[in-house]
This record gives C-alpha cells, structure tokens and sequence, in this order.
C-alpha cells in the first residue's frame, strides 16, 4: 500500500525538529450537494529544523517517530528553495 501525502501549511514550529501543519480538504456533502472544507493537524518530524510558521509542505506517512508523530517533512526542490529564501 502506498504512503499517503499530504499538503499543508506550518501553524507552528516551537518543538524542536518537530512541526505542526494544518492540513485542509474539500469534498462535496454527499446530502446537501455543498463544497465542506475540513481541517486535521498534523505533528511532523524535521530534522533539520528548516521549516517555519507560513511554509507550505509536503508530509508523508512513516513508521511512528514519538506518541504523536507518524509523519514526515517531505524535502524536494520547493522545499529547498523555501528554506533558501529563509
């Protein structure tokens, strides 16, 4: 089975090589017909602690890191330009 990926903005990057990101989602209400937009946050492990509060990331599922972290921070080029600029 594939890992999920998920897209999300940083809500908070206090822990260390820890970040929170809010991940959003639409989807039609299946009886009302009407676009719903749902939040989840998610703990994710950065090890290198590049991320900030406003960046938008990549997080992928992995084997569990701590009680509460089951994802990590997915680096690709975006990624890298973003902790450039910083």
């Amino acid at each position: 089975m594939p890992k999920r990926i998920l897209q999300g903005k940083v809500t908070s990057d206090k822990n260390e090589q820890t970040v929170t990101v809010l991940v959003e989602r639409r989807f039609k209400h299946p009886l009302l017909h009407k676009t719903v937009r749902s939040s989840k946050k998610y703990r994710a492990h950065d090890e290198n602690n590049q991320f900030k509060v406003g960046d938008t990331v990549r997080i992928i599922e992995c084997a569990p890191i701590s009680k509460t972290k089951r994802w990590t921070v997915l680096v690709d080029d975006t990624a890298g330009a973003e902790a450039a600029r910083a």
